[in-house]
């Protein structure tokens, strides 16, 4: 078995480059000097993950390049992200979602998923997303324990998941479609009407450190699913893990393949990227071998943080395939939650 080695320059170039040193002088108040903070010491994620990189003059890059299913593109730029969640954030403001209330998201990998999520935790509300592909009684179970107060869907997947069972959730108060335009239900709103008719401008909510900010569930392979709480102050971890153990660098193109409907998908695949103001890759699609050299390739990703399913797929598709593309912009990979073979 050939033995793939970092070279010196790449070495060099690490966040991490001496570990032993680095833990030895670590100290979490370090870490939190990384980020910015609101007023009075309050910390808000999407602050941290959106408005301070245009502060500091940031504003025309590009925080999002997503694909959509077709192959058509389109960039988002952090000034554009910040108009948009403000919009968002507004909105929600206007059917009275406030602090601490639980925002749902049942959206595939679409930019409206990653506007709401960053909008509701600009308004000071908890965003709890839900990977799509669950059934009727997952999303009912996840919302029921929650307590949610609003969703965030598509038309076909609320006709679906949620519309048989709605009047049993009283204290579901607003279901936002993000294509109500492809047809009407009882009880329901238009977002893009909304989004357009709401200000760009937004004063984030001034969120203690250690107020909820994610609410996320566990699989309920062992009974009921459970609840895990990030609080704004996870934020501080979000951003260095990224920096450490991602070796996230500003200038990086960064794709996390993992959905947002989980932990990973959020704290990896919005976050802890946008803290560090790069450009992060969002597909679509599911997973398709060429597909993704392709997107390797060419969207130049520096950083690549996939499942171990994912790459024993792409072994499955053998080197070949691999070879057709120059991978070489390619420095650092990263996986997770179960170990891989050589």
């Amino acid at each position: 078995m050939d033995v793939i080695r970092k070279s010196d320059a790449a070495r060099r170039s690490a966040n991490l480059a001496d570990y032993d040193r680095f833990c030895a002088g670590f100290h979490w108040e370090d870490a939190e000097r990384l980020l910015d903070r609101l007023p009075g010491g309050m910390l808000n994620i999407a602050f941290e993950a959106v408005d301070r990189h245009v502060v500091h003059g940031r504003g025309d890059k590009i925080a999002i390049r997503w694909i959509s299913k077709d192959g058509s593109r389109r960039d988002i730029s952090y000034a554009e992200l910040q108009r948009e969640t403000n919009r968002f954030a507004n909105v929600l403001a206007s059917l009275g979602i406030g602090k601490g209330d639980r925002v749902y998201s049942l959206l595939g990998r679409v930019p409206e998923l990653y506007v709401a999520a960053l909008g509701t935790l600009k308004c000071g509300a908890v965003f709890c997303p839900m990977f799509s592909a669950f059934g009727p009684e997952p999303v009912k179970a996840r919302m029921e324990i929650g307590g949610a107060r609003a969703l965030v869907t598509s038309h076909s997947l609320y006709r679906k998941k949620v519309a048989p069972w709605r009047k049993e959730l009283a204290g579901l108060g607003a279901v936002l479609l993000i294509d109500a335009g492809a047809g009407t239900e009882a009880d329901t709103h238009d977002l893009p009407g909304l989004m357009a008719k709401a200000s760009t401008e937004f004063t984030i909510a001034a969120t203690d450190p250690e107020d909820m900010a994610l609410l996320h569930f566990t699989s309920g392979t062992t009974g009921r699913p459970k609840g895990a709480v990030h609080v704004h102050r996870a934020v501080v971890a979000h951003h260095l893990t990224g920096q450490l153990a991602l070796d996230l660098h500003p200038d990086d193109v960064f794709w996390c393949t993992a959905d947002p409907g989980w932990v990973t998908g959020t704290s990896y695949g919005i976050i802890s990227p946008l803290t560090n103001g790069v450009t992060m890759i969002v597909d679509e699609a599911e997973f398709d071998a060429g597909r993704w050299y392709g997107i390797l390739e060419r969207e130049k990703v520096n950083v690549w943080y996939t499942a171990p399913t994912a790459i024993r797929m792409l072994m499955k598709a053998g080197p070949e395939l691999a070879k057709e593309h120059d991978l070489s912009r390619l420095r650092f990979m990263a996986s997770v939650g179960e170990p891989l073979n050589p």
